[in-house]
């Protein structure tokens, strides 16, 4: 095998998404990458734990300590480089980053977005506004898109989609 990539997993919350990644990882699904830091927006996270019971670093950048997203970003950026990361992935973080951090990582950076871009995506969709959204208009389909960031809001090149039923009980 190569040089492991470092990827850094940012989180918000329960971290549902980041144990999908350590379950993969531990199914031998990420043989390249190896995860070397988990990065919460809130220092309650559950996400934080998870990172924890799987031996992985853990780091806060709490949101509520910096004037803006901003310098939060620079901060987080500051961070990233420090702790030498190649990748980074969005699991569920909650704010926009600036784009210190898209130009620091150019292509190294993916979100997961809880829709079928180009629909319901964009300023103020993300995490459950999303699905109430979608509900609210009636889609019979919506799902997830795996996507690189770019400067604009749900607007970098997709990796994968997959198509989720949206059933009468949702």
């Amino acid at each position: 095998g190569g040089i492991l990539k470092r990827i850094a997993v940012l989180v918000s919350g329960g971290g549902t998404n980041l144990q999908a990644l350590i379950d993969a990882k531990n199914r031998g699904e990420i043989p390249e990458g190896e995860f070397a830091a988990v990065i919460s927006s809130s220092p309650n996270a559950y996400a934080l734990k998870r990172a924890e019971a799987a031996g992985i670093a853990t780091f806060v950048i709490d949101r509520k300590a910096y004037g803006s997203n901003r310098e939060m970003t620079v901060s987080l950026t500051e961070l990233l480089q420090a702790q030498k990361i190649d990748l980074v992935v969005l699991a569920g973080f909650m704010y926009i980053l600036t784009e210190e951090l898209v130009n620091a990582y150019p292509n190294a950076i993916i979100n997961v977005h809880p829709a079928l871009i180009p629909s319901f995506c964009g300023e103020g969709c993300y995490g459950l506004h999303v699905h109430e959204k979608a509900i609210a208009y009636g889609v019979k389909v919506s799902g997830a898109t795996v996507h690189f960031v770019s400067e604009e809001c749900d607007g970098g090149p997709i990796i994968l989609q997959k198509a989720v039923p949206v059933e009468e009980s949702d």
